[in-house]
């Protein structure tokens, strides 16, 4: 016998004694681990209790037919890539035989048996079925593969990125697993998946650099695969909920980068092919990390610079008070181009809130020379129409591939009267006596010609409230927006004497956002003279400005 002879656990089923006796004592010499059953009763009992990779199957038992227990081995999952071979001493004509073979047995010997045919029989079957699985378990792990291949790439977070890995390397290989990355927060993640969920455990911020010198990736790049003894592994992580010797690969895909390190417990990649695949899953991770990690660097880098051009303090003005808001979608999501601005000139405050079209660099940059051009408009004293109109020139001789839109109000602080000019924008929202109301849809988004602007004036009374969103705060894929408008009407009726809280109230009615969100809450004293909330005047003008009457 040589090494490259298949052995394995073999479960000889047959009501006599002797015989199995005499098969079991052939199976023992040729290097075989052998149980034994008495019936196809005790067949089923020993496949519960043992890992058996050959089934030797008398076709007479006496509680059921050979060859029924033959299909039904072959029939459940747990069993059907068992290898079967038939013996019998009675059923021995060729129509015997090819009804067993035909019913799933792999082999059909009949007495008398030689020993040496029988033993090469076995093994002949063993090889077989030993490549069979290797190919199902191999065709297994490149599927698991691909699926974790396609769920590292989606991750949109660092955390997200961990727990998808540290899943993937389980359903891979079937072993737990730990994945160690190292985000530019400074935060070492290490998520282990034990066949449960993914869960984090704490990590020292050395383990990372630790783990790649470990793997002799200590100042280069690449991927490097390593062993690591059970108690070297225990040394660096005492708290480890592996067993047994783990198998490292580390991966760097730039130098000044941490390596990040996927772990999983030896046994569960014991051939060269799936150490293949570890290193494979390995620079996966390696590579979705650095990608991860340029993406939220120049966002991060695009958001300072959106947060840079938003106002940083609005003016003091007695018997008034201010709120507002800029909430960017979320940490991965792209800068658009949503602004707000407040004014103090010498006659009155200038309020502005616009939104560029779309998600990007351009969006804010764009957004950018709206909002310097509007204030050096408004530094020239112009009034909301013409500064609309002036706007409306900078998008269609600079952007005329950008649209934008912006509401512009002019507000006396001394009498509270209001005039609103509308490009595109979503209505404000006035709130007074218990009572809110939207005030009127205007105009075309500013970058269209267009030939006449629809004013609105009223006036804020003493303890009004005038509240100007982004349509980011209420837009949503599966709700109308009207519904949503009406929602916001409905929660912004109750003002807070607290106007900040009352603008976290309102951000947090809706949630997560997919867009970002701008809001500006602006508020007369109750103590402040004199007013009523009033329907608003409609005054046309004959400017050719970016917004048309409707």
């Amino acid at each position: 016998m040589t090494d490259s002879i298949p052995t394995g656990t073999a479960l000889v089923v047959d009501d006599n004694e002797t015989k199995r006796y005499i098969i079991g004592s052939w199976l023992r010499r040729a290097g075989h681990t052998v149980v034994e059953a008495a019936s196809a009763a005790q067949c089923w009992e020993r496949l519960a209790e043992h890992q058996v990779d050959l089934v030797v199957l008398d076709v007479r038992l006496p509680d059921a037919n050979g060859m029924e227990v033959c299909e039904q081995i072959k029939a459940a999952p747990a069993t059907a890539s068992l290898p079967v071979i038939h013996i019998s001493a009675t059923a021995v004509d060729t129509t015997d035989r090819t009804r067993g073979l035909r019913r799933g047995a792999d082999a059909y010997m009949t007495d008398p048996i030689d020993p040496g045919e029988f033993i090469a029989t076995a093994e002949a079957v063993l090889r077989y079925y030993q490549a069979r699985r290797r190919a199902e378990r191999i065709a297994e792990r490149l599927a698991a593969f691909t699926r974790t291949s396609l769920a590292i790439n989606a991750a949109q977070t660092f955390d997200g990125l961990a727990a998808v890995a540290a899943r993937g390397a389980f359903d891979i290989f079937g072993v737990p697993a730990a994945v160690f990355v190292h985000p530019p927060d400074g935060q070492v993640r290490r998520t282990v998946h034990l066949g449960g969920d993914a869960w984090n455990r704490p990590c020292a911020t050395d383990v990372p650099a630790r783990l790649a010198e470990l793997a002799g990736l200590a100042d280069d790049t690449g991927t490097r695969i390593v062993s690591v003894p059970e108690a070297r592994w225990r040394e660096m992580l005492p708290d480890s909920a592996s067993h047994g010797d783990i198998l490292l690969v580390t991966s760097r895909v730039k130098r000044d980068r941490p390596a990040i390190g996927v772990a999983i417990e030896a046994r569960g990649a014991a051939d060269e092919d799936s150490a293949h695949l570890l290193r494979q899953l390995g620079q996966s991770v390696a590579l979705a990390m650095e990608a991860l990690r340029s993406y939220t660097e120049e966002h991060l880098i695009s958001l300072t610079l959106q947060r840079s051009l938003l106002p940083a303090v609005h003016p003091a003005m007695p018997g008034w008070a201010f709120s507002v808001r800029y909430e960017p979608a979320s940490d991965q999501a792209e800068v658009g181009g949503d602004f707000y601005d407040v004014i103090h000139r010498d006659g009155d405050v200038l309020v502005a809130i616009g939104d560029v079209q779309g998600h990007s660099l351009h969006a804010a940059t764009v957004m950018a020379e709206l909002r310097h051009a509007m204030r050096a408009f408004a530094a020239e004293g112009h009034d909301i129409a013409a500064i609309l109109r002036l706007l409306n020139t900078v998008m269609q001789r600079y952007h005329d591939d950008q649209t934008a839109t912006v509401c512009l109000m002019s507000l006396d602080p001394r009498t509270g009267r209001l005039q609103v000019a509308n490009a595109g924008h979503l209505p404000p929202l006035h709130i007074a006596g218990g009572r809110a109301e939207y005030g009127s849809r205007g105009g075309l988004l500013l970058g269209f010609p267009a030939e006449r602007l629809r004013l609105e004036e009223t006036t804020v009374p003493p303890g009004g409230t005038v509240v100007l969103i982004t349509d980011g705060l209420i837009e949503d894929r599966s709700v109308p927006l009207a519904a949503n408008l009406e929602r916001l009407r409905t929660i912004a009726t109750d003002v807070d004497d607290d106007l900040e809280a009352y603008s976290d109230r309102i951000i947090a009615e809706f949630g997560h956002r997919e867009d970002d969100v701008a809001l500006i809450v602006l508020r007369r004293a109750p103590d402040s003279g004199e007013g009523v909330l009033v329907d608003a005047a409609v005054l046309d003008d004959d400017l050719q400005v970016g917004g048309v009457g409707q």
